[in-house]
């Protein structure tokens, strides 16, 4: 048990950056696991614990803050649970050097995303049938990549939001926390139903990421996006040529 307490500051660190871009914990949590040998299954479950922790604490001072849109949130969340539910089920067979490849197009597109995030803000959209359709759409993928990567969908919600809808980043980020709330939740059920997550390792990543959702909280208040934005993208994309690294290296496409 001593030996698993490194845990609970990676869920801290990965809780504090989780909160304020809004993508969730997991974004920093599963190539840490990866890295370290962690099963991609186990990897993906036990990243979802933090994920759900980060979400309930980040959406617990997002609402007193006023930034979190209730009703949208909701009905996203709802819509990406039948993509959780596949996507635990598909991660189950899932090999580890195709996960690392997979993994690292997630963690580029992140990185791209979290560089440009200014820039992706725009007007108020009216919200068409079509669009409807696109967001229903758009909400179960995010479902199964919440579900099978352990990230939680931030990645695809906040997108969606700004520049689907013309959400302000300030509001999208809170927002999405709350449809992770969701999301994760509903893929800890699914992956725990199948026996793919460590409930120790979990619980404490699920202890420090609560913690670490308050403070992130807080900080996105004040922190200078610029410097921060700069290096997580930085980190996501070593991160990303590593795991290509690896899954070569281990003999992948050989």
């Amino acid at each position: 048990m001593i030996d698993q307490l490194w845990l609970i500051p990676l869920g801290f660190a990965a809780g504090i950056l989780g909160s304020m871009i809004g993508l969730g914990g997991g974004i920093i949590v599963v190539p840490v696991l990866t890295f370290l040998g962690f099963p991609p299954t186990v990897a993906a479950s036990n990243s979802l614990f933090a994920a759900f922790s980060n979400s309930v604490a980040s959406t617990i001072s997002y609402s007193k803050q006023k930034r979190i849109e209730f009703s949208l949130g909701i009905k996203l969340g709802l819509l990406a649970i039948p993509g959780t539910i596949f996507g635990a089920i598909i991660s189950t067979d899932v090999a580890p050097d195709i996960f690392k490849i997979l993994f690292g197009f997630v963690l580029i597109a992140s990185s791209v995303y979290i560089f440009l995030r200014k820039q992706l803000e725009s007007r108020d959209k009216i919200i068409s049938k079509q669009l409807i359709i696109f967001i229903i759409g758009s909400s179960f993928f995010a479902g199964i990549i919440s579900s099978f990567f352990g990230i939680g969908g931030g990645i695809v919600f906040v997108p969606l939001m700004v520049v689907g809808m013309g959400m302000s980043m300030k509001r999208a980020a809170p927002t999405s926390q709350l449809i992770l709330l969701f999301a994760s939740l509903s893929g800890i059920i699914v992956h725990s139903i199948l026996g793919h997550p460590d409930f120790l390792q979990s619980g404490f990543l699920a202890i420090g990421s609560f913690f670490g959702g308050l403070v992130g909280a807080k900080l996105s208040l004040s922190v200078k996006e610029r410097n921060l934005k700069i290096l997580i993208s930085v980190v996501l994309g070593i991160a990303a040529l590593k795991l290509f690294s690896d899954s070569f290296s281990d003999g992948f496409l050989i």
